[in-house]
């Protein structure tokens, strides 16, 4: 944009000088079509006199400055005010134009802000250039203004994108279509443990195990048939020799004219991710196995049950599913790890715990004792067996009844449990 500006104003400079410093220009047919040109120019460009005030201005600087100024009599600039690039006000006569007819040279790309009537504001770059007539002599000074708006914004797009790129989690990476690598973001950084300087210039297949070579491959020839590839899950590895699962994002990168010269890469670890679906892949598979465990004991319980009556056989699979059922959500309230047996004991015999004249019915002593999941659902079943024949036939069918339970832990992990009563006891 500056040499453009400095082209231009160059031909202008040799153009003008031998014409008229007043508006319109003269009607000659050469006047008429320069004035066309000026006209056609997507440039504001706009003339002076030696003494700074306006003669000449075209359509593109009147729509720059959102007015029309006063010919013969506005000084140095049309705009209605004027900034500097940090916008603190600036006057009229310290703008490029203003420096270029004092001073009487040329002025190149000076920078600043112009304000129209309505408040909007317009970056622009300056190109003014001194005048002189046929015998030499200063006549004035022609400027051309070129409106930054769109290459700020651009500027302001690029280092946004720019910002994100290099704070993003996820490894950003550009390669040409050879498979050299362009850039380097700080994700790629903390991914793959190369540094900038360590992966620029290297080809990208330095993170790709042997194994995986041949998806390169494939890579880049769809990125040449302008394919984006999307959410691609693979391996690469990481400059300590370990390997971590990706997702990978490939995309082409085109140049002005539209033509694919590379592609950007986007790498997010999904290594957590992956152990997350193993776990509950795992899970999934444990619950099914406990499961059909549980429904098997089920099966078994009541096919095993005997009564002399449907509202006996009733109350006693009722009671054994419950059994399980508690084991069950012990089991549970432990994330799996196990149930404890005292507390499968207490669990069973705690209706029958309350205390009277002679002391607690139930007595029960011995070690902690973590039980897995099958030895705990079949001890409690056990207990439940035991317990339901002691309030029928045993100690707990009188009300002088009383109940110990004890356990030890014997070599090898193993466990011996008994019961024990009084002699008086049936």
């Amino acid at each position: 944009m500056s040499q453009l500006g400095i082209d231009l104003s160059d031909i202008l400079t040799g153009i003008l000088p031998a014409l008229p410093l007043q508006e319109p220009l003269p009607d000659v047919a050469d006047a008429a079509r320069l004035n066309q040109f000026l006209n056609a120019l997507p440039a504001a460009i706009y003339m002076t006199d030696a003494n700074g005030r306006i003669t000449y201005f075209n359509e593109a600087a009147a729509t720059m400055w959102g007015c029309r100024p006063k010919l013969n009599a506005d000084l140095w600039c049309g705009s209605w005010r004027l900034y500097w690039p940090d916008g603190t006000p600036m006057p009229h006569d310290a703008c490029p134009m203003a420096i270029a007819l004092k001073e009487r040279r040329p002025v190149r790309g000076g920078q600043a802000i112009a304000e129209r009537p309505d408040g909007s504001r317009v970056p622009f770059m300056a190109f003014p250039t001194p005048l002189h007539d046929a015998s030499g002599a200063f006549v004035g000074a022609v400027n051309m203004l070129i409106d930054l708006s769109d290459h700020q914004r651009a500027e302001q797009v690029s280092h946004r994108l720019a910002a994100i790129v290099e704070s993003s989690d996820d490894a950003i990476i550009s390669k040409d279509l050879n498979g050299v690598i362009a850039t380097w973001n700080k994700g790629a950084e903390r991914l793959f443990g190369y540094l900038e300087q360590e992966a620029i210039g290297k080809p990208i297949t330095m993170l790709i195990p042997e194994q995986h070579r041949d998806e390169e491959t494939r890579i880049l020839e769809r990125i040449r048939s302008g394919e984006r590839i999307d959410h691609f899950e693979t391996i690469r590895q990481r400059k300590d020799g370990s390997l971590v699962s990706i997702s990978l994002t490939v995309s082409p990168i085109t140049d002005g004219l539209g033509r694919i010269v590379g592609a950007s890469k986007i790498a997010r670890d999904i290594t957590e991710q992956k152990r997350r679906e193993e776990q509950i892949n795992l899970l999934a598979r444990e619950a099914d196995h406990r499961t059909k465990n549980l429904l098997a004991l089920a099966q078994a319980t009541v096919h095993l049950t005997n009564g002399e009556t449907a509202a006996e056989l009733k109350s006693a699979i009722e009671g054994r599913l419950r059994a399980l059922a508690n084991a069950h959500t012990l089991l549970a309230q432990s994330r799996w790890a196990g149930a404890d047996l005292r507390n499968l004991a207490l669990e069973e015999l705690s209706p029958y715990c309350a205390e009277d004249d002679d002391g607690s019915r139930v007595r029960i002593e011995g070690p902690s004792l973590m039980l897995e999941q099958q030895p705990a659902q079949a001890i409690r079943l056990a207990l439940h067996e035991l317990t339901t024949n002691a309030v029928k036939y045993g100690a707990l069918s009188i009300p002088s009844g009383r109940i110990a339970v004890s356990w030890r832990l014997q070599s090898g992990n193993r466990c011996s449990c008994a019961g024990s009563k009084p002699a008086d006891l049936r």
